[in-house]
Parts: structure tokens; C-alpha cells; sequence
């Protein structure tokens, strides 16, 4: 899938996907929305991909809304579509069976930094910054970050990411747990498909029981996830993965596991 706002390619388990909007920083529009949610959707489909980079083409990640856009003149109906388009992309990237890493190369401003902390790992160049400048522009939040950000940062930073939307670099984003790792600029790419490589050697059904547990977590009781955790540990044992993770282990090697 090669579209005219996001680019699509899969190889080796990995599926990478692109924000092809570069001469308006990957700003955002509806039909890039709808392209995104079309190549989750391959990527989902794929049995051969086992974990998605999200990225952005050019010297930027995402640096939110095309505002040029917005004053099109569109109807309230229109903005509610839109609004909801970026709702939709981020619930499918929360709930995605597979791994999301997003790897921030440039500004991840507002539906940008939304799409990047509904991602399972965020990743920074070293001259990125991420920021949620919404309340500043009199607009307001979107993509499930009211809800994500405090659990990743605390309740605490995350009233002052929001109400201040300074932009951070990746060492702050990592100091406070927004992100995970800073990468250099030089070669930045290769060292996030290095990570996703990492992250698919790994057990694809076990994978996607833990992403579904430690999302659902914070929901349920102490009981409930411990419940969770027996029939996850029963279900993969019946896997064929399961075995060749216990016969890797046995021959000193290192598994190689087929999702099944």
C-alpha cells in the first residue's frame, strides 16, 4: 500500500508506515486519517508482521492539524468527523494486536504527540520534540490522552505538559517516562528498526496477551489481573511456541517462534 498521504512497507516482521505529508510536516487531514487507519489495518491482517514503526517522512513526525485546512470553511459535521477521525486511529493504535513503536523523528506536536503516546514505545531522535500545545490555540485534547498520559507521567506532569504545552526533547521525555529511548539523529531509523527487530524475535501470542493485559490493567482489580495472567499463561502453554521457547531454552539457542 502506497497512498498519497501515508506510505506502507513490510519486511523481515516489521511493518512501516509513514506519514507522507512533508511540505506540511505531516500535518494532519482527514483523508491522511482515513490512509492510516487503512494501513493499521493491513498491518493487523499481515500474519507475517509481528510489530508497526509509525514514522513521519521529512524533517517532521507530526506537528498535528493542518490549520490551512481548518479554515476551509467546513461544517460542524465536518470537524466532528474529523475529530473523531483521529479518535478512531488512536483507540486502533492502543488495541492493535501487535506492537506499535513510534519513532519521532522530528516534532510531534498535538494529534501528532497524541498518536505518538497512544503507540507502545516512543522513540525520539535527539533533536525531536513532542508537545501538546492544544489549550494554548483554544482548541482541546484528542486521541485517549487525558486518559494515557497520566498513567504514563503522573497526574502531576501531566497537568503540566497540558496546561503549559512546552515542547520537551527526548532526554526529558525519557527522564519522566513519556518515551522510552534517544536515539542520534544520524541513523536514527536504523537504530528504531533495531528496536522493532528486538521486539520481533519475541513471542507473537504471548506478545499480544501481555499488550492486552497491561492496557486493561489499570481498569480491574489485583483478582481480576490475576486471573488474566493464569488463563494467559494456560493458553500459551498450548502453543507451539510455547514448546520451542522451552526447547530453545534446553539447546541453548535462541527461539524461533512462529505465532502459532
Amino acid at each position: 500500500m502506497n497512498s498519497e498521504t501515508v506510505l506502507y512497507q513490510a519486511s523481515d516482521g516489521i511493518a512501516e508506515i509513514r506519514l507522507n505529508r512533508p511540505h506540511r510536516l505531516n500535518a494532519v487531514t482527514q483523508q491522511l486519517y482515513d490512509e492510516l487507519n487503512e494501513a493499521l489495518s493491513l498491518a493487523e491482517a499481515d500474519k507475517d508482521v509481528r510489530v508497526v514503526i509509525l514514522t513521519g517522512e521529512g524533517r517532521a513526525f507530526c506537528v498535528g492539524a493542518d490549520l490551512k485546512e481548518h479554515k476551509a470553511g467546513r461544517t460542524a459535521f465536518d470537524r466532528r468527523q474529523y475529530t473523531l477521525g483521529e479518535q478512531i486511529v488512536c483507540k486502533r493504535l492502543i488495541r492493535l494486536s501487535k506492537p506499535v513503536i513510534a519513532a519521532v523523528n522530528g516534532y510531534a506536536l498535538g494529534a501528532g504527540a497524541e498518536m505518538a503516546i497512544a503507540s507502545d514505545f516512543v522513540l525520539m531522535a535527539a533533536s525531536a520534540k513532542i508537545g501538546l500545545p492544544e489549550i494554548s490555540i483554544g482548541t482541546f485534547l484528542g486521541g485517549g490522552v487525558t486518559y494515557i498520559l497520566p498513567r504514563l507521567v503522573g497526574l502531576a506532569k501531566a497537568r503540566e505538559l497540558v496546561f503549559l504545552g512546552e515542547r520537551i526533547g527526548g532526554d526529558e521525555a525519557v527522564r519522566i517516562g513519556l518515551a522510552n529511548r534517544v536515539f542520534p539523529d544520524e541513523g536514527f531509523l536504523d537504530a528504531a528498526r533495531e528496536f522493532a527487530r528486538q521486539i520481533a524475535s519475541k513471542a507473537p501470542i504471548s506478545m499480544q496477551l501481555a499488550k492486552e493485559q497491561l492496557n486493561m490493567a489499570a481498569e480491574g482489580t489485583l483478582d481480576a489481573a490475576l486471573t488474566a495472567e493464569l488463563e494467559g499463561m494456560m493458553f500459551a502453554g498450548t502453543t507451539q511456541d510455547w514448546q520451542e521457547g522451552i526447547d530453545a531454552f534446553a539447546e541453548k539457542r535462541s527461539p524461533n517462534f512462529k505465532g502459532c
